[in-house]
């Protein structure tokens, strides 16, 4: 599948909703991809009746920003996925992860999230997301562009489906730079010399 790939504008919400309450995207209507954005358990990420709607309106915020706070997958007209990328900075829970705390002092862009509706699973969305961030990232100049998946060869890959699957980003060309729990690799894609 051939997807086109749109940086998230304000005019574009509907299309990143339209996603998220997809069905079997239960995970991404409570975070709304502010999770890993925040430090510690503020208000985006403690669990309450009234966190998904802070986390939702925080990202609608971001939708005006630059860089904006990832990129949505089309088929057609049809918003298809959603992969969450920036600055690495700009996701301040990964500063104290014990899985995905930074590997050096190296300036990097974060690949963090993808969401892929049930209906849409099973046909490249994914990879295609992964390419569209590459393909975003060399146009911005940004020089490393890393992840954190999961590699399903190990046990309780479970959260497969929201980091990406360590096989998708190996066929993207990245390579692994760090492992610190059995199945959470760090991998890392040079987009550009340093």
């Amino acid at each position: 599948m051939k997807l086109t790939i749109h940086p998230l504008t304000p005019a574009r919400w509907p299309d990143l909703e339209a996603v998220f309450l997809a069905r079997g995207c239960s995970e991404a209507r409570r975070c709304w991809c502010m999770y890993y954005r925040v430090s510690g358990k503020g208000g985006y990420t403690r669990p309450s009746e009234a966190q998904p709607a802070r986390a939702r309106a925080a990202l609608r915020e971001l939708a005006d920003g630059n860089p904006p706070p990832g990129l949505l997958g089309y088929r057609g007209k049809e918003p298809v996925g959603w992969i969450s990328l920036g600055p690495r900075e700009d996701y301040a829970k990964l500063a104290n992860s014990p899985v995905m705390k930074p590997v050096d002092d190296e300036p990097v862009w974060s690949i963090v999230c993808l969401v892929v509706p049930s209906e849409y699973r099973g046909q490249g969305v994914a990879r295609e997301l992964i390419a569209g961030a590459v393909a975003y990232a060399r146009k911005r100049g940004v020089r490393l562009l890393e992840a954190y998946p999961v590699d399903k060869s190990e046990p309780s890959a479970a959260q497969a489906p929201w980091f990406g699957s360590k096989a998708m980003f190996d066929e993207a060309g990245f390579e692994e730079v760090a492992r610190r729990k059995p199945a959470r690799p760090i991998v890392r894609l040079q987009l550009a010399k340093g």
